[in-house]
């Protein structure tokens, strides 16, 4: 199974940018898709944006002109940032990866929490 580490999460007040990074190791396979979802108190886990190895990304309606998702193959890394925060996007973020074999992997989560 894959390992992901996240980092970059934090406190940021309305209208502010942060940056997420997620690093994956110990895959047997390619990693395909990676990306981000995000769970706020008492709602389900949701996918925030999604990039494939090639490249073709997928994002949430309510994130769309204001996130951002990228990767770098050669580390195994994908970067979600995210500018003009507001607070309806505080949540844990968790990082996702998926493999060759459709296999699913994910990261322990990291905070986000936007001030007003």
């Amino acid at each position: 199974q894959v390992q992901l580490v996240e980092s970059g999460g934090g406190l940021v007040q309305a209208g502010g940018s942060l940056r997420l990074s997620c690093a994956a190791s110990g895959s047997r396979f390619t990693i395909d898709t990676m990306g981000w979802y995000r769970q706020a108190p008492g709602k389900q886990r949701d996918l925030v944006a999604a990039i494939t190895r090639g490249g073709s990304t997928n994002y949430a309606d309510s994130v769309k002109g204001r996130f951002v998702i990228s990767r770098d193959n050669a580390k195994n890394t994908v970067y979600l940032q995210m500018n003009y925060l507001k607070p309806e996007d505080t949540a844990v973020y968790y990082c996702n990866a998926v493999d060759a074999l459709l296999i699913n992997s994910w990261g322990q989560g990291t905070q986000v929490t936007v001030s007003s």
